[in-house]
């Protein structure tokens, strides 16, 4: 296995989970999505766009750029989910833009993160995991959210399980994915 294949594979899953989400939440009425509910943010409007702005912070930061802390000038930049699917949709592009030109050398690259005041300087490896955990965190809240919903939420909890293939399909067909594209050609099931 190459160094880049499971940040690339977690870049892949965490756009899938996005995608399930956003997709899901499609289904709920304007009112439902902005309704007030227990977790770190009061809605799911505002969950999913904290998800979308931090995205665009880093991605940004990993793309050579100083947006900064511009990217929290909105914090609810999406008033929609239409709007924010399309939005988180792009940037994830972006990200796998990111590591599908990354290599050994490129995970240990320095990225200078713009912080305002200062500039913090950390390597892509780590920052990518941050990102990463960053998405699975706030995507769990949103789920819970979801469950308070007329909607039910869907599977998230899953990585690309090799015997599940047919199941995830059609949504890969949606995304314009292949099981070989994620895994570079790679027998996931070795």
């Amino acid at each position: 296995m190459s160094d880049v294949l499971p940040f690339r594979t977690m870049a892949y899953n965490n756009a899938w989970a996005n995608h399930r989400l956003l997709t899901a939440c499609t289904r709920l009425s304007q009112d439902e999505f902005t309704a007030k509910r227990t977790g770190f943010f009061p809605s799911l409007r505002a969950t999913l766009n904290h998800i979308l702005i931090i995205d665009h912070f880093y991605v940004d930061a990993m793309e050579g750029g100083t947006l900064g802390p511009a990217a929290f000038a909105d914090q609810e930049p999406c008033a929609t989910v239409a709007a924010l699917k399309e939005a988180q949709a792009a940037v994830d592009q972006r990200l796998l833009k990111v590591v599908e030109t990354l290599d050994g050398a490129g995970l240990q690259r320095i990225v200078s993160v713009h912080r305002g005041t200062s500039i913090q300087r950390e390597r892509m490896d780590r920052l990518l995991l941050h990102l990463f955990q960053h998405q699975v965190h706030h995507r769990g809240q949103a789920h819970a959210m979801l469950s308070g919903t007329s909607v039910s939420p869907p599977q998230l909890d899953e990585f690309f399980s090799a015997g599940e293939a047919p199941l995830r399909a059609a949504e890969f067909a949606e995304l314009g994915w292949s099981e070989e594209k994620i895994w570079g050609g790679s027998d996931p099931a070795t």
